[in-house]
């Protein structure tokens, strides 16, 4: 790309003093939220939403905690002054919430503002006017003093219309934003804000909004964040001063001059779910807010049901949320990497055998609970990628099986050729079906119907057994009796007595219950290792743990002899 030479770098930075903000590591606390999807977001929107759409969203913006919502600019569109009007006449705007409007500063379309805020209870007048290098000198040709005019006036007469007797009912707080502070120079921007807050005389029961907008994001975001430092070192009576951020995402950094801007004093955040906005979209207020849950900070809106807020976000803005959304894409918590599913799956269970309170998984910055997902579909998920971890967490935590270590490696394998040869994610049920089908109760060519066992008294050792047997071997049914030390020994025992030639060794054995409930079955894992050290699973499921054990070593066998065929 040859023409970058065109560009500016940076955008009116402010002094090297102006960076106090660095010394701090974290937001302290949630700042005051303004959602502003039923303007902003609205405006962006292909096809805006309907009146009825607009009420149901504002519901639900409610219903998730927040208490400022910019409702629209009610003058500019008739649906708009319709949509405020019938929450107003209505009451459908509980007591703790504000409604925001937002203004131009033009007498006509001032008062129609008012007009359109006639018995409500609560809310903020947004005034604004663009300041920024390129609007004055491109847009209105206007000098510095008469733009700063036009936000004078603009205040002065909204003081005015609140005054008035009709409003007495109404508590109003007013608010002004220079559009496009990012591209207007700082210490002018301040001279704007500070003209404003003269006239509106801010009290401590009474405060004003000042909202610095990155309109356009230009700069990095510690740019941002040193010129609202700035700002707050220089705005009068900054102690009954709200100062608001409202940044864009044009350079992707918006959560970004979002938290660097809270950290450098800014008190309130406007922005959207999901960051919808015009080009490519506001903050993500989201993100923001578990960004500050995730550091044990109360973000004070409630996203613990994220698959409801991705489907209303989704039904009333027809928009999708991408899969690798932060804390909300389908596939954020997901892990195909069999190197992070064995380390999630070991950290799940370092969780559960130390109860740790502090949440500390490798891979997963909060729990996936905490936000409505649940770990068996959302975090380990099965593709060509997969290690033998998160097979093995998928087994225990959808199936209760509890794979032995040893065995995990050779699942692994066959479940991720699966899905590479059939290029495809499995389920959690297909991989429990590969599975079933491979090592459970595997009864072909091979099957024991009948053991009995009884303790053999004679045996120097206190674990001798002696079992009769009836089994099947390859459509013929035999009947042995064979002394071991122990059951599957002298099962094994009884085996050696057919016609065909077993040669394997036990390698090792275990069984588990498949759940706590006392009917559930057993399951008992089972390894030989053949003359040519090859090893060899088998898995048994049964009521009585010990005729699963029984299955677990027929199903190892079969599947020796799988591979080796009978030998007479």
């Amino acid at each position: 790309m040859d023409n970058y030479s065109k560009y500016k770098k940076g955008y009116y930075p402010v002094g090297g003093e102006y960076c106090k903000w660095t010394q701090k590591d974290h937001i302290e606390k949630a700042p005051i939220w303004c959602s502003v999807d039923l303007r902003d977001g609205n405006q962006a929107l292909i096809v805006p939403m309907s009146l009825e759409e607009k009420i149901e969203f504002f519901n639900y913006l409610v219903k998730i905690g927040f208490k400022e919502i910019e409702v629209g600019f009610p003058a500019a569109s008739e649906t708009e002054y319709k949509f405020l009007r019938t929450l107003i006449e209505e009451d459908m705007v509980p007591d703790d919430v504000t409604l925001q409007v937002l203004t131009q500063s033009r007498k006509h379309i001032i008062k129609k503002t008012f007009d359109s805020l006639l018995g409500a209870k609560k809310a903020i007048v947004h005034l604004y006017n663009s300041t920024s290098v390129a609007q004055r000198e491109q847009v209105f040709k206007k000098e510095k003093e008469e733009i700063k005019q036009i936000a004078l006036n603009g205040a002065k007469l909204i003081k005015e219309c609140a005054a008035q007797p009709e409003y007495r009912g109404t508590e109003f707080s007013f608010e002004y934003s220079p559009e496009s502070f990012t591209g207007t120079e700082t210490d002018y921007a301040a001279e704007v804000c500070n003209g404003v807050i003269d006239i509106w005389e801010p009290t401590a029961d009474n405060k004003v909004i000042i909202n610095l907008p990155a309109t356009v994001a230009m700069s990095m975001p510690h740019v941002y964040a040193s010129q609202i430092e700035y700002m707050c070192e220089h705005l009068h009576n900054r102690e009954n001063i709200i100062v608001s951020l409202h940044p864009h995402n044009d350079r992707g950094t918006a959560v970004a001059d979002a938290e660097l801007g809270l950290l450098a004093g800014g008190d309130r955040v406007e922005g959207t779910l999901f960051g919808n906005g015009e080009r490519t979209g506001n903050v993500d207020i989201v993100t923001v807010a578990l960004n500050m849950f995730s550091q044990g900070v109360d973000p004070e809106l409630d996203f613990s049901n994220m698959p409801e807020t991705v489907s209303v976000y989704e039904k009333y803005t027809d928009m999708k949320v991408h899969p690798r959304q932060p804390y909300a894409g389908q596939l954020v918590f997901a892990a195909f990497s069999g190197s992070h599913q064995d380390a999630i799956a070991k950290g799940m269970k370092y969780r559960v055998d130390r109860d740790t309170s502090k949440w500390n998984v490798p891979y997963l910055p909060i729990d996936p609970k905490d936000v409505g997902r649940e770990y068996e579909a959302d975090v380990i998920r099965i593709n060509s990628q997969s290690g033998k971890g998160g097979v093995a967490y998928i087994l225990e935590n959808n199936f209760g099986y509890i794979i032995p270590a040893g065995m995990r490696e050779e699942i692994g394998y066959m479940v991720k050729d699966i899905s590479d040869r059939e290029h495809k994610e499995l389920t959690p049920i297909e991989v429990y079906r590969a599975f079933a089908k491979e090592y459970v109760n595997v009864f072909d060519h091979i099957d024991i119907t009948d053991a009995v066992f009884e303790k053999a008294s004679s045996f120097r050792a206190n674990d001798g057994m002696i079992v009769k047997i009836k089994v099947r071997i390859a459509e013929e049914i035999y009947e042995f009796e064979a002394l071991g030390n122990g059951r599957l020994d002298a099962i094994s025992n009884a085996l050696k007595m057919s016609p065909y030639t077993f040669n394997y060794k036990f390698i090792t054995y275990s069984e588990h219950a498949l759940s706590t409930d006392s009917h559930s079955k057993a399951a008992a894992y089972v390894c030989i290792e053949d003359m040519n050290g090859n090893i060899f699973w088998g898995v048994g499921i049964h009521e009585d743990i010990i005729l699963a054990s029984v299955n677990a070593l027929v199903s190892a066998l079969n599947r020796q002899n799988k591979k080796d065929h009978f030998v007479e």
